[in-house]
Parts: structure tokens; sequence; C-alpha cells
């Protein structure tokens, strides 16, 4: 297994259960130390949608001069920049958009039952809180969640519609003075803390017999005779009968010199984690400004402000206009609640896909297998992913279909 995010995690949780010996490779000093770290935590099977939407385009076009927006771009040189979104483009049809949200709602559905399941089996608590609340700065924004709500009625997923007063209600921290047109309420939905979590399964993983190499960063696949056979790290040669590719955007290198080549690209996300005043009203349950597409999510004594999608500039540097747009999206809503002064910020590289989906199950090269391109949803889909690529692994039929979720999408 290739890469301790919380995808690696759990398939190598999942793998071990199935009584396969397994050894997990990790660049950093220990898990969920990349785009796992700071996300916004939360698991909205119901809200999971492909970034290649209708109307994205223009959306991203108006945002280019903008002081504060949900999206960057910074056009480079860069050929696989233009290649990506050259496809990205071709995927924010209506039709496209539509079968490209179905698919990732199949895993991230799937995902949520496999959590609960592994969350009763092993007792993990991580923070978790229950419902999520999407809040509607003007009726335009009300207008445009119709593609969406049409979907959660075909899927018959829970939601209710809210009116300001109701929304003040259900979260009585809520300013009374930033502007809200209404509210969706998705009840079954949640948020938790991602690097607890993994940490929590990385410990039952170990009493388990899975094995952590940490600070070890892959050099190379051991192709031969067109099967996996190990890796190279740190000049060493590991022995495996199957390799497990979990490495987000530190996996496009590796596959690439095994003739693999995929459209992942690395889409930056900020996060600020902020103290709760101990007497002010903090949020009760996620929430996601659907204006800035920023979520505020509560993780017991303070808060995680999440957002802003940069694509264009690889280098992991914290961007001054994108954390101005997180802190505006707080103070808005919860102007007095949190220290935002001594914000902690952080910025990650999210392994994103042109439409969307993940990549899930074997490649042209016999023993190895995908398990990433989760782009912002990866803590949604984690527990979901694992068991499917697990299942695959050993040869076991997935519960879920793999139709549009493998790389013969790609081919």
């Amino acid at each position: 297994m290739i890469g301790a995010g919380v995808i690696g995690v759990t398939t190598a949780w999942y793998l071990r259960q199935q009584g396969v010996n397994v050894a997990v490779v990790e660049q950093r000093a220990g898990v969920a130390q990349e785009a796992s770290f700071g996300n916004a935590g939360v698991i909205a099977p119901g809200y999971v949608t492909p970034w290649a939407a209708p109307g994205m385009p223009r959306k991203v076009l108006s945002y280019l001069f903008a002081a504060e927006a949900p999206v960057l771009f910074r056009p480079s040189l860069n050929p696989a920049l233009w290649r990506w979104v050259l496809r990205w483009l071709g995927e924010c049809r209506l039709e496209r958009y539509r079968e490209n949200k179905s698919r990732m709602q199949r895993v991230a559905f799937y995902s949520r039952d496999q959590l609960h399941r592994l969350r009763d089996q092993l007792s993990i608590q991580y923070e978790q809180s229950q419902g999520y609340l999407q809040l509607l700065r003007a009726q335009r924004d009300v207008e445009m969640t119709a593609p969406a709500r049409d979907l959660l009625d075909a899927a018959a997923v829970p939601y209710r519609m809210l009116e300001p007063a109701e929304c003040h209600e259900l979260e009585p921290g809520l300013s009374q003075s930033a502007p809200l047109a209404g509210g969706i309420l998705l009840p079954e939905d949640e948020a938790g803390n991602c690097p607890l979590f993994a940490q929590a399964l990385r410990r039952a993983a170990e009493d388990a017999g899975v094995r952590f190499r940490f600070n070890t960063p892959v050099d190379a696949l051991v192709v031969e005779g067109g099967r996996a056979t190990g890796i190279m790290a740190r000049g060493h040669r590991y022995e495996a009968d199957a390799v497990v590719m979990a490495a987000a955007v530190g996996s496009v290198p590796l596959l690439s010199a095994c003739g693999i080549r995929i459209p992942l690209y690395p889409v930056k996300g900020y996060s600020a984690t902020v103290m709760l005043d101990p007497l002010a009203i903090g949020p009760r349950r996620a929430l996601m400004d659907e204006a800035y597409k920023t979520a505020i999510t509560p993780f017991a004594n303070r808060i995680r402000i999440a957002g802003t999608a940069e694509l264009g500039s690889p280098r992991l540097t914290l961007r001054d206009a994108a954390l101005r747009t997180l802190m505006r999206v707080a103070s808005d809503w919860f102007p007095g609640a949190g220290r935002y002064s001594d914000a902690q910020f952080w910025v990650g590289a999210r392994p994103m896909l042109p439409d969307g989906a993940p990549l899930l199950g074997p490649t042209p090269v016999d023993g190895l297998f995908l398990n990433l391109g989760h782009g912002s949803t990866g803590w949604a889909m984690a527990c979901g992913s694992g068991r499917v690529v697990a299942d695959v692994v050993v040869g076991r039929t997935p519960e879920i279909p793999l139709d549009g979720l493998t790389l013969e999408r790609y081919r």
C-alpha cells in the first residue's frame, strides 16, 4: 500500500480484515498529513458533487479579478494544466454532470454506511456531528440549487427547504445581519475530524497486524513481466504480491513510469482552524455558504473553515486572497464566535480528476490497483472506497457496481 492518508488507512484496514498481510509506505511522519489533514470534515453524500458543473466555466471567469472568490484560476504554460482544463470543460454539460454526480454519490452513500459500521465496531470517536445546512445568501442562490435538488429528489435523499427564520432557529449563533434568503437542511449528512479518525483507525490496524513505514518516499514501482512485484523506496526494494496506489497527486509520476497516464491534477484547497470563545454560540452542525463554497464545521472547542479551490498554482503556499475569503465567511455568519485573529491556516493539494469520481480497482498492470482521485470528497468516500478496493484485490465482487469508477473510463 502506497499512501497513508485516510484513503490508504481505510484500504489497509479492510485488506487486513480479509486476511491480507499489509504494509503501508508513507513519505510523511504519520497518517493523514497531506490532503486529509486540514479538510472541511464534511461527510455529506447528499451534497457530494463534481466540480465540473453547468455554469461553472462562466463562474470561474467571473472570479478572475475578484478580490474574494471561491475559485481561483492561475493560468500557466504547463501543458498538463490545459489538458486537464479541456477535459474538465467537456464534463460541464448537464448530462455529464448528472452521470458524474450519480457515480460519486454511489460511493459516498456506501461509504457512509461502512463508516457507521466501523465506528460501531471499533468505538471510534472523531468529534462527529449530525446534519448539514446549506446557507443561501440570495434568491439567486436558491434558484441555482434547483438542479441539485432535482437529483436529491431522484435519489430519495431527505432534505428540507428552510426559510431564514428556520435557519436561525436551527443555528441560534447565526448573525442576524448577514444576508440570508433560506437554506437546505440535509439531516442525514454529517461531519467529523478526519485526521482524528485516521489516527484511531491506524492504531486498530496496527493491533490487527498492519505495518506502517513512515518517512519513506517511494521512488518507483517494480514491474516485471507485466506484473507489479514491489516498490523501490530509499534505494531499497520491497517485495509484494500486489500494490495499491493511494498516494493522491504523488501517484501520477509513479504510474506514468509504468505507462499508466491519468488526468489527475492538484487543485489547492485552504482551511482555517479557529478556537471558539467559550461564551459564544458557535455552529451546531456543519454549514456550507453556497455563494462562497465555504464550509464551517464544529470540532469540540474550535471550528474549521474550509474552501476556495485554486487551479494552476502547484506551490503549496498560503494565498492572502483565499484566506480573506475564509475569514469573511466565518465572520459574516458567526462574527463573535471565534478568535479569528489567532486562526491557524492550512493549504493542501486535492487530487482532482476532471469528471469528479475517483478511480478504483485494477489497472493494465497485473497486481497494481488504484484508490485515488477523490478530490475534495476523500473523507466522504474513504471507507467505501477502501472496502471496494480491498474486495477487488482479494477477488471478491464489491457490494456496489464499479461501472464508471475504474480506469476503463479514460481508455
